[in-house]
């Protein structure tokens, strides 16, 4: 029997049998990134019945805080927040004989499991705690952090040895998933369907309420207002179903699990340090109202080598935003643009990299100020502060009276801040010390997986019957697909899907790479690779180098590729007429 209130409920090891099997294993999540929403870990815990509670509090940028923080303190560098949530959730927890896994130890998961200890201690709650290590590597000169991604083996070996909170380091955000599975059905290193399988269901949970109808295309159809975070039903096979707490907001189904499935993916292999998963074998069927059910994932032996995440300071940074207001926008745009390159000249000095865009925000004939304005934002970075710091504020401060009409700023210029730059390495499996520090203080080594398979590329699959000619229509590509983007250091990812069978006959040869950089201009003359998921209806779009050297050096207007896939589907263009005449 698994659910909250049950004492024992979810105490990892062979799952308990019931008529038709061992019964699912209930892994929620209350957390996709550090700062997400505050009470969803009470939320989950209260709201319906749960064996393991997960949170995901790392991502690239947050790696790099964590570091910033830890300079400052080197007892730090944790997510101080999961901290503060257990202070009301550790009692919650113990009650309802919850686990809870999660990846907040960032930098110091050593820290962070003393720190949970004397919390427990204060509120008087018996908790026996674990952490996972090994995951940071040597740091080389000049960065500020190096860590590997472990797999969910050392959260495994914590859970049987008896541990009810369980905090790691750098993890694979699905380890999170596998490892309490695997602890939990008894699965070993070489059970590959049945860790892909809870890679896939991992992977679906991890951006929490983004499988429940957050950041989702079509989200009119649903009220989102404020949806509930999701719950993976893992069975013993790595088959699961995605569901939330009844009379929570949001919805679960064939499309908000897709969207998710395909955010920050590649192709079809989905390589981690535990399993390969094939993501050309996931199958998606709507068995109830926010019950989606995820099956027939086949697994692969994992690569010999560990991804490892790299940060270090790449510079100074420093931008200012000119608002132009009314007639002659462009003009006026040309006019500070060469006022602030006769000012660097002078200066002596231009920064190493200069970037302009102007946002046409305005309207002609504009009822109110604002939308009479366009933006104009000068975005500027060096090794040095210097060159963005007082050379630019001093030339913006001096042209308030002496450039375009009606000149102001979204805010005064300020000395400039320092930038991070992500880097992603391979290192070898085995050369990782993969330490499971159990509940009594034990340091047990986790074994790279014995069995290992090199990375490579599946065959495309064949492409369905084109449709029919008919006649066409112009009309924006999200009236027929819905798509969802992210970032992979430099890379952005566009995953994009339909909903009926014509659709994705037409789909699958009309957006064509040569298709998606006219109309996506960005990614012309970048690589783009596209892959094709027929069981999902979809397609999966990398396009390499569109975001510069990642998130934290901040390189574009959307530094993280979020709006990507929807500035994708406000793209026009030819849409056969019987698609646009049914529901998208």
């Amino acid at each position: 029997m698994t659910g909250a209130g049950v004492p024992g409920a979810g105490v990892p090891g062979p799952g308990v049998t019931g008529p038709g099997g061992p019964e699912p294993l209930r892994i929620g999540n209350a957390s996709g990134f550090y700062g997400d929403r505050f009470d969803a870990l009470r939320e989950m815990l209260t709201g319906g019945p749960l064996d393991v509670l997960t949170g995901d509090y790392l991502a690239e940028l947050t790696m790099l805080i964590l570091g910033r923080s830890r300079l400052k303190d080197p007892a730090r560098g944790y997510a101080s927040t999961f901290l503060r949530q257990l202070e009301d959730g550790l009692g919650l927890a113990h009650e309802r004989g919850v686990r809870i896994v999660a990846n907040a130890g960032g930098l110091n998961p050593a820290g962070l499991a003393d720190a949970i200890r004397e919390l427990a201690g204060k509120v008087g709650v018996p908790v026996r705690v674990a952490h996972v290590e090994g995951d940071n590597i040597p740091v080389p000169e000049g960065f500020l952090t190096a860590n590997a991604y472990l797999g969910g083996a050392g959260i495994a070996a914590c859970l049987r040895a008896g541990a009810e909170v369980v905090v790691t380091g750098r993890v694979t955000d699905a380890a999170l998933v596998t490892g309490p599975a695997a602890a939990h059905f008894g699965w070993g290193p070489e059970d590959h369907d049945a860790l892909a399988g809870a890679v896939v269901a991992g992977h679906i949970l991890e951006c929490g309420t983004q499988a429940t109808g957050g950041n989702y295309a079509f989200f009119r159809d649903h009220d989102i207002r404020r949806p509930g975070f999701p719950v993976a039903e893992i069975r013993a096979d790595g088959s699961s179903v995605i569901t939330k707490h009844d009379g929570t907001g949001g919805v679960v189904d064939l499309g908000t699990v897709t969207a998710q499935l395909l955010y920050e993916t590649g192709g079809a292999r989905y390589a981690g340090p535990d399993v390969t998963a094939r993501l050309d074998t996931v199958r998606l069927t709507q068995e109830g109202p926010d019950r989606v059910a995820v099956s027939g994932v086949r697994g692969e032996a994992p690569p010999p080598t560990l991804k490892a995440g790299l940060t270090r300071l790449g510079g100074w940074r420093n931008e200012v935003v000119f608002v132009l207001t009314g007639l002659d926008i462009e003009a006026k745009a040309a006019l500070v643009r060469d006022q602030f390159a006769d000012a660097f000249a002078r200066a002596g000095r231009r920064p190493r990299d200069v970037r302009w865009e102007l946002a046409r925000t305005d309207r002609a004939d504009a009822g109110t100020e604002e939308t009479a304005s366009a933006l104009l934002r000068l975005v500027v970075r060096d090794p040095e502060q210097e060159p963005v710091g007082r050379a630019l504020s001093g030339a913006a401060i001096e042209l308030a009276l002496g450039s375009y009409p009606g000149f102001h700023v979204t805010a005064p210029p300020g000395k400039g801040a320092p930038y991070g730059v992500f880097e992603a390495r391979y290192v070898s499996a085995e050369d990782v010390a993969h330490i499971a520090v159990l509940p009594d203080g034990t340091r047990q080594p986790v074994k790279a997986p014995a069995r290992t398979q090199p990375l490579r590329d599946v065959e495309q699959p064949s492409l369905p019957m084109p449709l029919e000619p008919g006649p066409t229509r112009r009309a924006p590509l999200g009236r027929v697909a819905g798509a969802r983007s992210g970032d992979k250091g430099g890379d952005a990812n566009v995953g994009v899907w339909v909903r009926g069978e014509d659709a994705w006959r037409w789909l699958a040869h009309e957006l064509t790479v040569d298709r998606f950089r006219e109309l996506l201009p960005e990614a012309d003359g970048l690589t783009v690779v596209r892959h094709v998921l027929p069981n999902l209806r979809a397609l999966n779009f990398t396009v390499h180098g569109l975001l510069g050297e990642g998130v934290a050096a901040q390189h574009r207007f959307d530094p993280q590729a979020k709006a990507l896939g929807e500035w994708l589907r406000a793209r026009h263009l030819e849409i056969p007429v019987t698609l646009l005449e049914v529901p998208a």
